[in-house]
């Protein structure tokens, strides 16, 4: 395995219970790659993402994931791997009753930090990152959906992740909201960190061209460019 790979499956058999959903699943993820997941519905995009981090295991074949083998996986070691990693939801997960700030603040908590000067330095970090910086005090049911959404990925960034995982994360926003987040995401991968997104927001896969996984007939195969799909077909 190359030493910037940061996600990596040989001959992987992905199952849901006793279902198998992909077969001979083989790829790579380098550092700071741009990775778009597109299928129909059912063909084993959320199967994928939930074994990356580690939810379902990996029963047949090899996987490894910032430098974990999922084939091999401890329960122990499971929390570490997960903080490798930011996950992007279309559905948000905002906890409604606390505000942004509040909300940032409940995760570092959660996650092991203690000190409070470094927990206000690093979420004051994360919205402007997001550009939200004057936002911390809002109740998530008084911003835009865009903004929702841009908390969330500002959550997936509070411990620095090496691995986004986006989870249809324009299915709930217009279309001009959507290019800023998709913007948002690829400068996030350009700074170093791996990004997989699924989607089915095809008109944003056309205009932000990157490398492509497609899910058909339980298998996962590589399309190197974004023209080359014919997205009809993709249609449920």
């Amino acid at each position: 395995m190359a030493l910037d790979t940061i996600i990596d499956f040989s001959h992987a058999n992905l199952y849901q219970q006793d279902h198998l959903v992909l077969k001979d699943v083989s790829f790579s993820v380098e550092r700071g790659e741009f990775v778009y997941c597109i299928g129909k519905v059912g063909s084993g995009k959320s199967t994928l993402i939930k074994t990356i981090n580690a939810e379902l295991p990996v029963r047949e074949g090899e996987a490894h994931v910032a430098g974990f083998d999922l084939a091999h996986m401890k329960s122990k070691n499971i929390p570490k791997l997960r903080r490798k990693m930011g996950i992007v939801f279309q559905d948000f997960k905002l906890l409604t009753d606390r505000t942004v700030y509040d909300n940032l603040h409940f995760v570092l908590k959660a996650t092991g930090w203690k000190n409070k000067a470094e927990i206000s330095e690093r979420i004051q970090h994360v919205l402007e990152r997001v550009d939200l910086s004057y936002k911390g005090y809002k109740m998530p049911h008084q911003l835009s959906g865009g903004e929702q959404q841009r908390v969330v990925i500002a959550r997936a960034l509070l411990n620095d992740p090496e691995i986004i995982l986006a989870d249809e994360p324009t299915g709930n926003l217009d279309p001009e909201t959507s290019e800023d987040l998709m913007k948002l995401l690829f400068e996030i991968s350009n700074n170093g960190r791996a990004v997989l997104m699924a989607t089915h927001d095809y008109n944003m896969v056309k205009m932000f061209d990157a490398r492509t996984l497609r899910f058909e007939d339980s298998e996962v195969q590589e399309v190197n460019h974004t023209k080359e799909i014919d997205f009809e077909s993709l249609k449920v």
